[in-house]
Order: structure tokens, then C-alpha cells, then sequence
């Protein structure tokens, strides 16, 4: 054979392998051109911890909150959890996502997609590794998030703001504080996002948010009249244990819901969200108990609460053991802010909003960064440094404690002027059910 005879077969030789090899070059360049399709499995988890958090709503916080306040203001207490959650519902979808979560922005801000522009069923939404969801479900998840935020400012004001004035509130405090918020937090151009600031699942963009607006907002509209000299002890604290039930159940969807997957990480939040919160329990009646008192299911309740709070940035950042520990010590501050330190200044949180979603969302969110340390189990590195973290959660706090001050305080006086803010002295005397809804919660 001759040296040209063996060059031609060579060649020819070289041609067919790779022409069969084209087959497996065309589907590898196909799979990396083609889009992310949602796991099903993370889409189904996703849609479920959505219904979840809206179970926290209505019925659970609403139960919480009317089962804590005098009767005859039971139904409007739920009315207007109701409806201001449904209205945040309303402005998410319409300026809300495009505000926190848009496709164009900055540090501080977003916009696009607003009326869910561009959004298709086909739309994707990133999550923590290289999966994605479908985009209408991370929408409702957020859209929730939204919902139960402003309900819980409300938390502070009952039995004595206006109907209309806690809807005008709810637009204005929507847009100038939580969204914004929001975006700075969880949104990869935030800027505590890029700072690495840890909230896993809303304690500073929800609770400590939530907290220091209601303080603000229980300031500027004043005392229920006959605080505190008159007493105004909860109508039915068997409605609030069943509130209480069901804010824990809804909260896994919640802190789970937050990993954005069904994987392990969620798993986590999962087991930390039983812990810290069983802790809490035991360690609020354990302190009542310290100082004298019967170990009261009032206590129970708020403390059962207190640990949801405080593990919400921790969920997915921190170790069970080190969940354990931070919702004992959220339980026993927010017991004696709570029981010492609102009476000592006077001001009139009616159900403690400020006393256990803000102080409890500052323990929970300084907290993080050292649970999040792996001395304490936490999934952090090797290299993680607790200082750093510290100075990092503590520059988030105090940034989302001055925006909500102030963003609470511009849309308390815009209802002010646009309503008036509070109710009349007849109305607050005979209740606000008959007064603003003309309705009673018992017959």
C-alpha cells in the first residue's frame, strides 16, 4: 500500500468518527443553549409553602390578634388583617415585585415588570444553585410575604385607627418602606445582599420591618383610651392558641419555603423552625415562673411566637442546637420588654408587635451571625468570622430600624391628613365591630 493510500484512509477514517461523534456534540450543545425547566418537584414544595404563609394570614394572625383584643373589637381586628393583606396582594402584582425584584435597578431599588409585564408561564425565577422556579410561583411567594408583613404593624393600632386610614397606610407604607426593603435585602443588587448580610427567611425585611413601624405608628395615633389604667385583658385566648397553632404551622413554609427548593437546606430551616420555637415556649413560662407568676398559655403563646421570630434569618443558617439557644434568649428579652420595659415608657403597643417582632427580629437577626458560625454547628466555613458577620447584621438592623421609622411616620401622616386616623371617642367607647362595620363578632 501505498504511503497515499494510507493517508486516504487515514482520513476517511478520521471523517466517520466524527461524523458519529456529531450525534453526542449536538445534544450537549442543544442542553446547554436550551432554558432551565422548574424542577417540578421544587415547584409543587414552592406552591405549597405559598398557601402556608397565606394560612399564616388569614386564618392564623387574625385569630392571634382578634383572640387578644377586647370583643367588641374582634371583628374589625380581623377585618382589617384581611383586608390589608388583600390589598398588599393587589399593589404586589401591579408596582410591588417590579419595585423589589425588577429587572432594571440599583442598590437601593428596582423597576420593570410592573402589571407582571413580560411574565409567562414559561417565566423562570432563579434560586440559591443552578435550578429555577416557575416565576409566577416565586411572585405569589413574595406577594405573601408582602400580605402578612403589613398585617402585622397592625398589631400596635387596634381598637382605635380607622378603617380608611389603615388602608391609605397600608398603599403608602407599601411602597416607600417594605418594598424597598425588600429589594436591599433579598434582591442580588441589594445593598445588605451584597454585603452578605444574613436573613434567610424576613427578620429584618418582615419582622424588624413589621416592629419598629408599629412602634411608630402606636406613637404617632396615641393610647387607647383608659390605658392603662383600665383593664384590657385578651376576650379569648383559646382563639389565640388557635392563631398560635396556626402561625406555627404556616411558618414552614415560611422559613422552609425561603430555601426556594426542596433540598436540604430547606430541611434545615425545617428542623430549626420546630426547635427554636419549642424553646422559646419553654423558656418564656419558664421565666414567668422565675419572677413570681404562674406559667400562663398568654405566656406560652408569646413565646411560642418570640422563637418563630428570632430563627426566621437563622432558619437556614444555623445549626438545631444553635437554634435552641437563640430562641431561649429571644424568648426571655422579648418577655421582659414586653412585661418591664413597654410599661416603664407607657406607650401603647395593644399586642405587642413592637415587644416581640422587633426586639424579637433584632436577637433573631444579630443572632445569626454567630449561630451561623460553625463553632456553634452552624453552615458556615472554615474561614467564616464571627466579628465581621456581627458588624455586617448589626449595619442591616439599623439601617431597616431608621427606613421604617421614617417611611412609617411619612405614611401615618398622609393617612392622617387623608382621613383623620383615628376613630371617634363614641366609637372607640362602644367598639370599633359596630362602629367601622357595623357588625358583632358574637350574637
Amino acid at each position: 500500500m501505498t504511503f497515499a493510500k494510507k493517508l486516504c484512509g487515514a482520513a476517511v477514517a478520521t471523517s466517520l468518527s466524527l461524523f458519529a461523534a456529531l450525534p453526542a456534540w449536538a445534544q450537549e450543545a442543544a442542553a446547554e443553549a436550551a432554558p432551565a425547566v422548574p424542577n417540578p418537584g421544587n415547584n409543587a414544595w414552592m406552591m405549597t409553602s405559598t398557601i402556608l404563609v397565606l394560612l399564616m394570614i388569614l386564618p392564623g394572625l387574625a385569630l392571634f390578634y382578634g383572640g387578644l383584643t377586647r370583643s367588641k373589637n374582634m371583628i374589625a381586628t380581623m377585618t382589617q388583617i384581611g383586608a390589608a393583606a388583600a390589598l398588599a396582594m393587589l399593589v404586589w402584582v401591579m408596582w410591588g415585585y417590579g419595585l423589589a425584584f425588577g429587572p432594571e435597578g440599583n442598590e437601593y431599588i428596582s423597576w420593570g415588570k410592573f402589571f407582571l409585564a413580560g411574565i409567562t408561564p414559561d417565566s423562570t425565577a432563579a434560586t440559591f444553585t443552578d435550578e429555577v422556579i416557575s416565576e409566577y410561583v416565586f411572585v405569589c411567594f413574595q406577594m405573601t410575604f408582602a400580605a402578612i408583613t403589613i398585617a402585622l404593624v397592625l398589631g400596635s393600632v387596634v381598637e382605635r385607627m380607622k378603617f380608611s386610614a389603615i388602608m391609605v397606610f397600608a398603599l403608602v407604607w407599601l411602597t416607600i418602606v417594605y418594598f424597598p426593603i425588600a429589594h436591599m435585602v433579598w434582591e442580588a443588587r441589594g445593598v445588605f445582599f451584597v454585603m452578605g448580610a444574613l436573613d434567610f427567611a424576613g427578620g429584618t425585611v418582615v419582622h424588624i420591618n413589621a416592629g419598629v413601624s408599629a412602634l411608630v405608628a402606636a406613637l404617632i395615633l396615641g393610647k387607647r383610651k383608659g390605658y392603662p389604667n383600665e383593664p384590657m385583658p385578651p376576650h379569648s385566648l383559646t382563639l389565640t392558641m388557635v392563631g398560635t397553632g396556626l402561625l406555627w404551622v404556616g411558618w414552614f413554609g415560611f422559613n422552609a419555603g425561603s430555601a426556594l427548593e426542596a433540598n436540604g437546606s430547606a430541611a434545615l430551616a425545617m428542623i430549626n423552625t420546630f426547635v427554636a420555637t419549642a424553646s422559646a415556649g419553654i423558656f418564656w413560662m419558664l421565666t414567668e415562673r422565675v419572677m413570681g407568676h404562674k406559667g400562663s398559655a398568654l405566656g406560652f403563646c408569646s413565646g411560642i411566637i418570640a422563637g418563630l421570630v428570632a430563627v426566621t434569618p437563622a432558619a437556614g443558617n444555623s445549626g438545631p442546637f444553635g437554634a435552641i439557644v437563640l430562641g431561649a434568649v429571644a424568648s426571655i428579652i422579648c418577655f421582659f420588654f414586653v412585661s418591664k420595659v413597654k410599661p416603664a415608657l407607657g406607650y401603647d403597643d395593644s399586642l405587642d408587635a413592637f415587644g416581640i417582632h422587633g426586639i424579637g427580629g433584632i436577637v433573631g437577626a444579630i443572632g445569626t451571625g454567630i449561630v451561623y458560625s460553625p463553632i456553634f454547628g452552624g453552615p458556615g466555613g472554615e474561614d467564616f468570622a464571627i466579628g465581621g458577620q456581627l458588624v455586617t447584621q448589626i449595619s442591616a438592623v439599623v439601617a431597616t430600624i431608621v427606613v421604617s421609622a421614617i417611611g412609617t411616620a411619612i405614611a401615618m401622616y398622609i393617612a392622617k391628613a387623608v382621613t383623620g386616623l383615628r376613630v371617634s371617642t363614641e366609637v372607640e367607647q362602644e367598639g370599633l365591630d359596630l362602629g367601622e362595620h357595623g357588625e358583632r363578632a358574637y350574637n
